[in-house]
């Protein structure tokens, strides 16, 4: 499994990166927005905290497919191994179609529908991210639709994976995971609620104090 953080925050990921087991990181055009610095820097520093190994994601910003193309080539001159994001509308299968025989990674995004996801893994697509919560949102189940697609991805392009994406509670992670996700990408917010706990910090607290009462310190 993949666990991704879903951030263009570089502090955040210096933060987790010890912490968590994180593959990479996935940007979209909002989260780079939300930085205030230009897109090459950004993914540039990202690249570096992540290291050679860590698997770095952006974005198109087009809505069509020869400026998708055009950009996904400028994107991958600058990051080679980069994984380019392509939303899946007719104008994205086709540029995943275009990208895919050029050798260059994608991923479906903005999947809202388990046939959508389909389309653009059998377009050539190596992970296919559908919207769990905004999902929800629309009153769908977010997680029917990760189950549906894992189940079709299975049967019939088994060479793409699933990245979970968009999540507002740690439970709609833990669904996906059970779901057989190959992949998630999680908010900065999301992944530190895993690791904060208040009946763990008491459960410590507790332990502190009685060992303090026996011995006067934490010492061993």
């Amino acid at each position: 499994m993949e666990f991704y953080l879903d951030t263009a925050d570089v502090n955040a990921v210096k933060r987790l990166l010890p912490i968590l087991p994180i593959k990479g990181v996935t940007t979209n055009p909002s989260i780079i927005a939300k930085e205030k610095k230009p897109l090459f820097e950004v993914l540039a520093q990202l690249q570096d905290i992540i290291g050679p190994d860590g698997q770095l994601f952006a974005q198109v910003i087009a809505n069509n497919t020869k400026d998708m193309v055009n950009e996904a080539i400028k994107l991958t001159k600058h990051f080679p191994s980069l994984v380019v994001k392509v939303p899946v509308t007719s104008e994205g299968l086709t540029t995943i179609k275009i990208l895919t025989e050029q050798g260059i990674p994608t991923l479906g995004t903005a999947v809202y529908g388990a046939v959508q996801g389909l389309l653009s893994a059998l377009a050539g697509a190596k992970y296919v991210a559908p919207y769990v919560n905004r999902i929800d949102a629309q009153s769908g189940s977010g997680i029917d639709v990760v189950n549906e697609l894992q189940t079709l991805l299975t049967l019939h392009a088994p060479s793409s994976i699933v990245l979970a994406a968009s999540f507002r509670t740690p439970r709609q992670v833990l669904d996906c995971l059970l779901a057989g996700c190959g992949s998630v990408t999680v908010p900065v917010d999301i992944a530190e609620l895993f690791i904060a706990d208040p009946a763990v910090d008491a459960a410590i607290n507790k332990f502190e104090c009685d060992w303090r009462q026996a011995f006067g310190s934490l010492m061993m």
